[in-house]
């Protein structure tokens, strides 16, 4: 989130395991499109659609504006709470004493979606730092969700910037998946395969479209 022309606010993520769930599943033959923030990743496959955004704010419009043409979503993304109120047009000098920043909240993705989805499958993350269970179970039911994936970033191998992480697989039903230490790659795999699990236990139950 820009501060002035020269600062600006962010977190630890990487991007990492966005870019693992869309070249697994690209790898699987789905159509995708990776929405994503500023990185230094390489895009894992040339077949898959990107859109490149700098703010809470532009993704959130790159997501409302194409979700609807796909069948699942999932939102990995560290997406910003807040923003500065004001984006200054010349960078802060420094100044002796307290310098006092106010910041506004950005609109939440991931609730707005969960109101919207209608049939389609919705899948959210949740990175803690404690009570890891209760706060990925209220945010799966707050925000209407199909799967949440949930990892403890204190845990060595299970934060931000690695090749690595340690998941918790939950689903609606209050369904419990726990998952070693493993790359990202492979835990993008059995995220999908979640998926493709409910997707067939959909079509057997449901009216649903007839391509998917």
């Amino acid at each position: 989130e820009p501060l002035d022309p020269v600062r600006y606010l962010t977190n630890r993520s990487t991007g990492k395991m966005g870019f693992a769930l869309a070249k697994m599943a690209r790898r699987r033959g789905a159509e995708v499109l990776l929405i994503t923030g500023p990185n230094y990743l390489t895009l894992p496959r040339n077949d898959i659609r990107i859109i490149t955004v700098s703010s809470a704010r532009e993704m959130y419009e790159a997501v409302m504006d194409n979700f609807e043409d796909y069948h699942v979503i999932i939102k990995a993304a560290a997406v910003a709470d807040f923003r500065p109120k004001d984006i200054l047009a010349e960078k802060i000098k420094k100044a002796d004493g307290t310098y006092l920043l106010e910041l506004e909240q950005n609109p939440d993705i991931l609730k707005e979606l969960g109101k919207k989805k209608g049939e389609r499958i919705l899948v959210g993350f949740a990175a803690e730092t404690s009570s890891l269970m209760e706060h990925a179970e209220a945010k799966l039911r707050e925000k209407n969700l199909d799967l949440i994936v949930a990892n403890d970033v204190t845990q060595p191998g299970a934060g931000f910037g690695v090749d690595t992480n340690i998941v918790r697989i939950i689903d609606s039903r209050g369904k419990v998946r726990n998952l070693p230490l493993l790359t990202k790659d492979e835990v993008a795999d059995i995220v999908l395969d979640q998926v493709l699990k409910i997707i067939k236990k959909r079509k057997r139950t449901e009216a649903w479209p007839t391509n998917w």
